[in-house]
């Protein structure tokens, strides 16, 4: 079986102008996209004879010192990449981080993706009998696998591209790059959130999240659709799109945890699909209260919700250290309790002697949750009432969200009333599974929420469960 699972940033830009300094535009996009993967990182160039990469662990900031940028320096093509943590033992090594380089008869290409590639060992196997030699144990070097073998019969790269979907499933938002070609590429379930943007120049610009493009002063111009595959070269850009119709499903864990408040994910705000989420809550969950807070950073837009519904005004109750990542990215369990302590601080002032309502976005193991509820309390907190911005998470992930299986979620192990008591909390209320469905009702596409009702949009078989 395959042993890692990506859910990361992908980024990728054609330059229509020798001004365009596409590896500068790349680092710039990654560190919009940090939030989605702060465990390694990696940055892919081409001019029109080469493809120059660089990848390491570690922060964008950390990875691309200017030495690196230098060399990265001068192609008119670039994609980048952030993945985010895994169990150490899973493979977490230099060697899994993307863009993957590879080459090939017809030349080099490289890729970078988002995603789970839920047929991963079925490929893996088949490849391996027609002779292939891996070097990771990344599904990335799967895709490059397959894409080479398809070109070898295809006309043309984008075809071979085509041909790639029909064979891969589960969930991929990707992009691959040669010496003069940049393609886009979204499965047809729509899992993973892939856009695009243009620079005042004409430059053709894709990433993950909306964020990214605005960071470049870009303009955003739609969504990759499920299905769809966009091509730019030298002469213009064109889209593809897949004649078999499907069930959408977007991850709903986007909008409640994964992306930036500031991104549109196929046309819903994610700012105000979690201040939705919060007043769902408040509908359903009502308490007497004095303030109610946030957990930073994406409880906080739930908690603005919460209090505008409920009147109970909003309060601010921590100090976060901008410098510490999002522990529940961070590779191992220890890391990410220890992350908690030194990540947030109980603001006394503000929470002393009153009864507050405080918002996260979900309780996976619990200990996270545990030990923030415990810094309020030590600061005098008369009771913590929580509130979570999504249901249960009673089934694991199958699409690229690192969501444990079911021995290590809480709320397979423990009834609500035994989590209340174990997280230290005074009452426990989730959104219903009813209103996740509706915190981003303009959305374009339906969602996947399979995590919570162990409904999937695709077939999952028994040997990936």
């Amino acid at each position: 079986m395959r042993k890692i699972k990506e859910a990361c940033g992908v980024f990728g830009i054609y330059a229509r102008s020798d001004k365009t300094d596409v590896a500068e535009e790349a680092y710039l996009s990654l560190f919009a996209l940090q939030h989605r993967g702060q465990e390694s990182c990696g940055i892919a160039v081409a001019d029109s004879e080469e493809i120059t990469s660089y990848r390491d662990l570690g922060l964008v900031p950390e990875v691309f010192n200017p030495m690196v940028m230098n060399h990265l320096r001068g192609g008119h093509i670039a994609i980048g990449h952030t993945h985010y943590g895994i169990e150490k033992t899973k493979g977490s090594s230099r060697e899994n981080a993307q863009p993957f380089v590879s080459k090939y008869k017809k030349g080099s290409v490289a890729l970078a993706y988002n995603g789970a590639i839920s047929n991963a060992s079925e490929l893996h196997e088949k490849l391996q009998q027609s002779g292939a030699i891996f070097q990771t144990n990344s599904d990335c070097e799967i895709l490059l696998y397959v894409l080479a073998k398809e070109r070898l019969s295809c006309h043309c790269l984008e075809d071979a591209v085509m041909r790639l979907t029909t064979k891969v499933k589960g969930a991929y938002s990707m992009v691959v790059m040669t010496s003069h070609k940049l393609i886009a590429v979204r499965d047809k379930t729509g899992f993973r959130p892939l856009c695009m943007g243009e620079l005042e120049d004409g430059s053709v610009i894709f990433a993950s999240e909306s964020c990214a493009i605005e960071t470049l002063g870009a303009k955003f111009i739609r969504d990759i659709e499920p299905g769809e595959v966009v091509v730019v070269d030298e002469r213009c850009t064109s889209s593809y799109k897949s004649k078999e119709k499907c069930k959408t499903g977007a991850c709903i864990f986007e909008y409640i945890y994964f992306a930036r408040p500031d991104s549109v994910i196929d046309g819903a705000s994610v700012h105000e699909a979690r201040k939705q989420a919060g007043r769902f809550l408040a509908k359903e969950h009502p308490v007497d209260a004095d303030m109610v807070c946030g957990v930073p950073d994406s409880g906080l837009d739930a908690a603005l919700g919460y209090a505008e519904q409920s009147g109970i005004p909003y309060g601010v109750a921590f100090i976060k250290n901008r410098y510490i990542g999002r522990t529940f990215i961070q590779p191992t369990q220890g890391q990410r309790e220890r992350a908690v302590q030194i990540k947030l601080n109980a603001l006394r002032v503000a929470v002393e002697g009153k009864r507050l309502v405080l918002i996260d976005d979900s309780i996976v193991r619990g200990t996270t949750i545990r030990n923030t509820i415990r810094l309020l309390k030590d600061a005098g907190a008369k009771e913590v009432h929580l509130r979570i911005s999504s249901p249960p998470f009673t089934n694991p992930c199958y699409f690229g969200t690192d969501i444990a299986s079911r021995e290590f979620l809480i709320s397979c192990r423990m009834t609500e009333a035994e989590i209340c008591e174990y997280v230290g909390a005074d009452s426990l209320g989730y959104l219903s599974v009813e209103n996740v469905d509706k915190i981003a009702d303009n959305s374009g596409i339906g969602f996947c929420k399979g995590c919570f009702t162990g409904e999937y949009p695709i077939t999952v078989d028994d040997e990936k469960k």
